[in-house]
């Protein structure tokens, strides 16, 4: 079994510690790998039958729309995330999950971790406060976009989240905050 990074202890700690047994018994069930840039984690039309931990690098999701990539989130070091919709309610996905940087992930298989609910009420009490944070997250990630303007949004990005501006091209940060590559040029100017 892989050893433990006390990241990913200490991230599980943040939504509901979990006892010794449980922790084990969670961990246990992850499959980790190496997995290289440009990997497809979820292809847009396939069902999400996993969920996944970045012990180190980056993942995107995106949906192509006229030929061109949108991108709607990045997921960086210590993150959780799957495509809730399409794990949960069992339908295709409606983007797609790929590796953005060469990563260390952590997978969980949903029939193992049904497995695992069976076994520890302390793994289901665990897994739903999880679920919450990330509605949560996509909640909030959806009102940024609807109730901000690029130039607000750019600000947060600047305040919030940094490593995007280190680690994503200005092509697919443009497309995450929802503007064209051209708009952003013109903010930062105005705002440098």
């Amino acid at each position: 079994m892989e050893k433990v990074p006390g990241l990913l202890i200490s991230h599980i700690a943040t939504v509901a510690p979990l006892p010794a047994p449980a922790l084990e018994l969670f961990t246990g069930a992850a499959q980790v790998a190496a997995v290289k840039k440009g990997t497809v984690l979820l292809a847009e039309g396939s069902r999400c039958r996993h969920i996944w931990y970045i012990e180190n690098g980056a993942c995107r999701t995106f949906h192509t729309k006229a030929g061109k990539e949108i991108n709607t989130s990045f997921y960086f070091e210590n993150t959780f995330f799957t495509n809730l919709a399409s794990l949960r309610a069992q339908q295709p996905s409606v983007y797609t999950i790929q590796t953005y940087e060469d990563s260390i992930l952590w997978r969980w298989q949903e029939d193992d971790l049904y497995r695992i609910y069976q076994q520890s009420p302390d793994i289901v009490a665990f897994g739903k406060l999880w679920l919450e944070k990330m509605l949560i997250e996509q909640e909030t990630h959806n009102d940024w976009l609807k109730v901000n303007t690029p130039e607000e949004r750019y600000q947060s990005v600047l305040t919030d989240r940094p490593t995007l501006l280190q680690r994503v091209s200005l092509t697919q940060l443009s497309s995450y905050i929802g503007i064209s590559r051209e708009t952003l040029s013109r903010i930062r100017k105005r705002t440098s």
